[in-house]
């Protein structure tokens, strides 16, 4: 073979080694994962946190809050610490000010049921708390706690002429339950809540909407209806769907957060739906009854003070009256408008044989 083609063949294979340990090299580092720093883990002490959004007047609930490591330099006295504090002491307590996710909560955030004002702050801001009776039958048998949410339903009968009407209508939805009697909180033994039954409700409602439940107990019975934990978000997102809820522009994942529980815990009053003895029973009514006859007129005319109202009687009806003499005897004759003579009445007159007046109008 030439030398110089050897030359050749020895620098092409060279080549061809260095090109294939550089290709290896590259795909090599390529798929070598890269390591990656674990987050640290704070060192110190477990502070009880928030475990989502706490608005004000929310009630604590056992999924509300929990433990979390903290940086030991950043625990302040007004932690609750884990091993220190009984969480279920906390258990039906309010929230006096908003915290945010992951937030601690410190001692001066809760009021406990009890202490001054807890109502108060229980209630959301420009809402009302109004009461209404209950009774076993009306109030779910006792299982409704504080803290569930309720529609308001409102049975009545309507009075008709022949026959009644009765109705059941849902006039208020999702409703907040703030206590039951004198009670905030839901009692437990041995683990298990103890259902008792109650003789009122005290509810969370808009300045309006207690007005309705104010006027709604005159009229008739109200009974509550228990909510399913789910209604409220299936009813939140369709009202995100429709457009009712709008979120701001630039608005941070935390006032976002704020508004969507803000519209989830909104009481409503609109679009009631109800249902009448006729849905129920082919023998009641489906529809108002008819009213009443009109009871007859009375005008009270006293003839003194103090006297009782007398019977109104209707105006005679108009008639004609014709005065003929005979002699020095006058007699007076009532003519309807057909041509009858009603009546008459004998007088005397001075001028014998001759007719002296003759009237049409009302007979006194």
């Amino acid at each position: 073979m030439d030398r110089k083609k050897l030359l050749l063949l020895v620098g092409a294979l060279a080549i061809a080694i260095v090109t294939a340990i550089m290709a290896r090299s590259m795909f090599a580092g390529a798929s070598a994962p890269k390591a990656e720093a674990a987050p640290a883990v704070p060192q110190g002490p477990k502070v009880l946190v928030a475990q989502r959004v706490l608005p004000t007047g929310t009630i604590i609930t056992a999924d509300a809050i929990g433990f979390q490591p903290w940086p030991k330099e950043l625990v302040k006295d007004a932690y609750y610490i884990d091993g220190a504090s009984d969480v279920s002491k906390l258990l039906g307590t309010v929230v006096r000010f908003p915290i945010t996710a992951g937030e601690p909560v410190t001692q001066g955030s809760l009021v406990k049921p009890g202490d001054r004002g807890f109502l108060a702050a229980a209630l959301g801001p420009g809402m009302r708390a109004v009461t209404v009776p209950v009774s076993a039958k009306t109030g779910v048998g006792g299982f409704i706690f504080p803290g569930d949410r309720v529609d308001l339903m409102l049975t009545q009968t309507v009075k008709g002429g022949e026959s009644d009407l009765k109705a059941s209508e849902t006039i208020l939805r999702n409703i907040r339950v703030l206590a039951t009697d004198q009670s905030t909180t839901q009692e437990t033994v041995n683990g298990a809540t103890v259902v008792k039954q109650f003789r009122t409700v005290t509810l969370e409602v808009t300045p309006k909407i207690a007005e309705k439940v104010a006027v709604a107990q005159t009229i008739g019975t109200l009974s509550l209806s228990l909510r399913s934990i789910a209604d409220s978000q299936s009813e939140l997102e369709r009202a995100i769907a429709q457009g009712d809820v709008k979120i701001p522009d630039g608005a941070t994942p935390q006032e976002e957060e704020k508004l969507l529980a803000a519209a989830m815990n909104r009481p409503t009053d609109g679009a009631t739906t109800y249902q009448t003895g006729g849905d129920v029973s082919r023998f009641q009514r489906r529809t108002l009854p008819p009213a009443a006859p009109a009871a007859a007129v009375s005008a009270p005319v006293a003839s003194g003070p103090g006297a009782p109202p007398r019977a109104y009687a209707p105006p005679p009806a108009p008639r004609s009256t014709v005065t003929v003499t005979r002699g020095k005897a006058a007699t007076t004759v009532s003519i309807s408008r057909g041509g009858q003579v009603l009546e008459s009445q004998a007088g005397a007159m001075q001028n014998g044989g001759q007719v002296v007046s003759g009237t049409y109008g009302m007979m006194p």
